[in-house]
């Protein structure tokens, strides 16, 4: 029964099989149809918390689906038929301007305002210069805010945790991660929630809720420039990192990722935006074949005993396979290295034999690997691994020739730490049963 439990959340989470809408979506208007996208419906998680202990690790016997979905996402606002600015590649917004009778050059005009010359339009007064038709024509046809800000979290350390309310009321988090170098580093998320149930990673106990839209995760990065870059300096780079696995938002993470670097607008450049998976070897070969960005795998494990443990998604895509799904796809990339990110769980993946396992995994792949210090948060079986152990792990890959970095942790005192994002409900995700061999490490913390 727990197998059979386990394997429908996995499968309803991954497959958003749930039929109900979150809210009826207006009908648009028929010049913008083309640019309209409905928004998906709401992921209702279907275990309660008090249930959650009869979930076993027998769910590797589960079998997941092929083809993971993903929510083509977005140019209109839930609450009338505008379209949401945002959402929009330029050429879409281009084509969209010309639809309202309006010249390309004013689409050009209106994009440097959404995007740059440090003015981050958010609404139609902050258009000065353009046309004054044309400003009330997008007054009243264009929404140019996808999120509403509820809070900002200054950690200890410099950090800022950014609360964005949604238009359905859910709650995303976005943190800005201060450098004294000339890096300052915005880490987004792509989905509410996420559908991988790692079960070191907070996030995962909130179960996939829905995916973020593209206008949804452009924003953050806007906000980010235009709320903080005074005190912190120019916004350089960006991390999908936050809330969700951006994999399984695929369409919508590619776009947001192209409004990003397009050198008229927010100028990311492509290699300073990196994109992390758990896994999702379909959906990393084609964004390795359609993007220019930069790609970081959540490896943290060196065996399938672990990684279907503590990260499931491995039970259908496992260590050889997807390892492999680099190599046959990297020599196509001009000079490009993976990032392999490692959270060190003490007494699970951190010994010497562990070391010596991923400097023989990565070998003959481009590659860094971060070396992560795991977060503790509530509920949690794990413990970081110590400082100690993390240098001699470190000196053992870089020993094998390994580009190797520890990553310190940031924001760890305001839950805006890597994997500490998010807030679950009375109703989570399945922890699964820690394996006997790993008992004696692992604890629940409460």
């Amino acid at each position: 029964m727990a197998t059979e439990m386990s394997c429908v959340w996995m499968r309803r989470i991954l497959l958003r099989s749930n039929p109900l809408p979150l809210h009826k979506t207006p009908t648009p208007s028929p010049l913008s149809t083309q640019f309209l996208k409905h928004s998906p419906p709401l992921l209702i998680p279907l275990v309660s918390s008090h249930r959650l202990s009869s979930f076993s690790t027998a769910t590797a016997a589960c079998s997941l689906p092929d083809t993971l979905a993903s929510v083509d996402g977005a140019g209109v606002s839930n609450k009338s038929s505008k379209v949401l600015l945002k959402g929009m590649r330029y050429d879409e917004l281009e084509k969209w301007v010309q639809s309202q009778g309006y010249r390309p050059g004013q689409a050009m005009m209106l994009w440097k305002r959404l995007y740059g010359n440090y003015i981050w339009a958010h609404h139609s007064d902050q258009l000065k210069g353009l046309n004054k038709d044309f400003r009330k024509m997008l007054s009243e046809n264009a929404e140019f805010k996808a999120l509403s800000l509820k809070q900002i979290i200054t950690a200890a350390d410099g950090t800022r945790k950014i609360l964005f309310t949604l238009e359905d009321g859910m709650v995303i988090e976005t943190v800005v991660i201060p450098s004294d170098s000339s890096r300052n580093t915005v880490c987004v998320s792509s989905q509410v929630g996420c559908g991988m149930n790692c079960q070191f990673c907070y996030t995962g106990r909130m179960g996939l809720r829905r995916h973020l839209t593209a206008a949804e995760i452009v924003e953050q990065a806007v906000f980010a420039r235009s709320l903080l870059t005074s005190e912190v300096g120019e916004i350089t780079n960006v991390v999908f990192m936050g809330m969700g696995e951006p994999l399984h938002n695929i369409d919508n993470v590619i776009k947001a990722a192209d409004i990003m670097v397009d050198d008229q607008g927010l100028h990311f450049s492509p290699r300073k935006i990196t994109v992390s998976t758990s896994g999702l070897v379909p959906q990393l070969r084609r964004y390795l074949r359609e993007s220019n960005c930069a790609i970081a795998v959540s490896l943290n494990a060196t065996t399938d005993e672990v990684r279907n443990w503590i990260m499931p998604i491995n039970r259908k895509y496992n260590i050889a396979v997807l390892l492999q799904t680099l190599k046959e796809e990297l020599p196509f990339k001009n000079n490009y290295k993976v990032l392999f990110e490692y959270v060190m769980l003490a007494g699970v993946n951190d010994s010497i034999e562990d070391a010596r396992r991923l400097a023989d995994l990565v070998q003959g792949i481009p590659c860094k690997i971060n070396l992560i210090s795991f977060n503790p948060h509530s509920g949690s079986h794990f413990r970081p691994t110590s400082d100690e152990k993390m240098i001699e792990f470190r000196n053992y890959l870089a020993g094998a020739g390994r580009v190797v970095f520890m990553r310190p942790s940031r924001g760890d005192d305001q839950m805006a730490a890597c994997g500490q994002l998010g807030k679950p409900g009375e109703i989570q995700a399945p922890m699964l049963r820690v394996p006997e061999k790993f008992r004696t490490a692992t604890q629940v913390v409460v």
